[in-house]
């Protein structure tokens, strides 16, 4: 387990504890999501190690959004001109003579290739891994940290599924049975009131219950988007944001 990660992952776990407003692992996502953010528009983006990453990987529509969001045009556009004719001009060479069908099999395979890589993903994804262990490991050694993921509202259906699998790959059986055991009571909880509320919102559609009371209905199918896709790239209060002007 690296320590680097505890702080951040007790802090997440407490956080939601505490307001039982969405899922651990999607908070931890977004201060990744958002200290990426900074880095890539901050100084960082002019070193050079960091312009040949961003040149070869790129980025998503969802961090190009985001980073539009966040900064003013001029920066980006500097960016995106190293991009352009560093990154994806050099993609695109070849020869266009007598190997013409090759250097189109390989400029595709290089097309296809960066639709789907991102700088801003990648690096979040190396960091999210590690915190995904050690949330597992921290449930091995700190029964502190139990109490606070069995206090979780909780977990969101992509998160869990990992947070299982990283708990299945590194606790021993038994820690495993006792993990998956308290999760699951945990989850199931969840799902059958979620179930319920979004049950409950269709049937106020039906006449015959116009007048029953909404109880804690009227925002179940915002709240079960959340619980089965997560709430990522949800931005934090005070972030920057577009503006008109070119610099």
């Amino acid at each position: 387990m690296e320590q680097i990660y505890t702080i951040p992952v007790n802090e997440a776990f407490e956080k939601v504890r505490d307001e039982q407003n969405m899922c651990p692992f999607c908070l931890l996502y977004n201060r990744l999501e958002a200290g990426e953010l900074d880095l890539i528009l901050g100084a960082s983006a002019m070193e050079p190690d960091v312009r040949i990453k961003t040149n070869e990987l790129g980025f998503c529509d969802t961090h190009f959004g985001l980073m539009f969001k966040r900064s003013k045009r001029l920066p980006l556009a500097l960016m995106m001109e190293s991009l352009l004719g560093e990154g994806v001009a050099k993609d695109m060479e070849g020869n266009m003579g007598m190997f013409i069908q090759k250097t189109g099999e390989a400029v595709a395979k290089k097309m296809e290739k960066r639709a789907c890589s991102c700088y801003v993903c990648e690096r979040i994804e190396n960091n999210f891994v590690h915190m995904l262990e050690t949330a597992a490991l921290l449930w091995q050694s700190d029964s502190a940290f139990q109490e606070k993921a069995k206090a979780a509202p909780y977990f969101c259906v992509p998160h869990y599924g990992r947070f299982l699998r990283a708990a299945k790959d590194r606790l021993s059986k038994k820690d495993f049975a006792e993990f998956f055991t308290a999760m699951n009571e945990l989850e199931s909880g969840y799902l059958k009131e979620l179930n319920g509320d979004v049950s409950w919102f269709c049937k106020k559609f039906d006449y015959r219950y116009e007048n029953e009371p909404w109880g804690n209905a009227k925002d179940a199918p915002e709240r079960a988007r959340l619980f089965l896709a997560g709430n990522l790239h949800a931005e934090e209060e005070g972030v920057k944001k577009a503006t008109d002007s070119l610099t």
